[in-house]
């Protein structure tokens, strides 16, 4: 039987979903309990856009097997994807209820509870995730996008320097650090990390914007002026343009 499931297997791969689906069909019909396949014929439905079927595949293989957490996984990523946040919910919470050592399913589960708004929610989970992986550095990076949003900014710099010990030269860390200075009043602090976002990626046009507007208000004109040109060297509205253009020229008048 395992040569029937390794030609799905290899249909799949080769993105004929159809025949991958008939091929795993026959696989059923001698193993009509087998979880594992009825959770691939769920994927192999999804890749082929038929995404009630794959509905219907994964739940399917949940209620064969209750602790396959691919396929909660699997539907869960479904639902999010189709907008259903609710039953992205429901699926990730049946899953952590079902397999509770499962990080895989907390973490989804708390990124959902982070898109919805619920707060508190997140944080257990990604708490949760971290006693059992202490490096991982996704979780510190959503755990500090919670505390941001919650006005715990102590705690979001922490977590956010949690993630440049395992991964740095990224600018979105850096950006998102920044702004965690800044909202902490930690203005020197906040200028370094929009200059680091600006190092690892020289296009990234708001970094340059939020310079110049840290500058400007540390009273370093000439170097606010400098990056708000820059600023506006990039493809932005004209009005925006406009506005930035009409506060150099009053920087520039001021320091004449």
């Amino acid at each position: 039987m395992s040569e029937k499931i390794d030609k799905a297997m290899a249909l799949f791969k080769e993105r004929k979903y159809k025949e991958a689906i008939d091929a795993f069909s026959s696989v059923l019909e001698t193993e009509p309990d087998n979880a594992d396949v009825y959770n691939n014929m769920g994927v192999a439905y999804s890749c082929a856009g038929d995404y009630e079927q794959a509905v219907n595949y994964y739940t399917k293989a949940i209620e064969l097997d209750p602790e396959l957490a691919q396929a909660y996984i699997n539907l869960s990523d479904l639902y999010y994807k189709a907008g259903d946040l609710p039953s992205a919910l429901g699926t990730l919470q049946r899953g952590s209820y079902e397999l509770p050592d499962n990080l895989a399913i907390a973490h989804l589960l708390a990124r959902v509870y982070i898109e919805d708004q619920r707060w508190e929610d997140a944080i257990v989970e990604l708490e949760r995730v971290l006693d059992g992986e202490p490096e991982n550095y996704d979780a510190y990076y959503d755990l500090g996008h919670v505390c941001f949003e919650l006005g715990d900014y102590e705690s979001a710099i922490s977590n956010f320097e949690n993630v440049i010990e395992y991964k740095d030269n990224n600018e979105l860390l850096y950006y998102a650090l920044a702004q965690a200075y800044e909202a902490n009043n930690e203005i020197d602090k906040a200028i370094s990390n929009y200059l680091k976002a600006i190092a690892v990626n020289d296009k990234f046009t708001l970094a340059y914007k939020k310079a110049g507007i840290l500058f400007l208000a540390r009273n370093d004109y000439e170097d606010a002026i400098e990056y708000f040109e820059e600023y506006i060297n990039f493809d932005i509205p004209d009005e925006e343009k406009d506005s930035i253009s009409k506060l150099i020229e009053r920087i520039k008048a001021k320091i004449k």
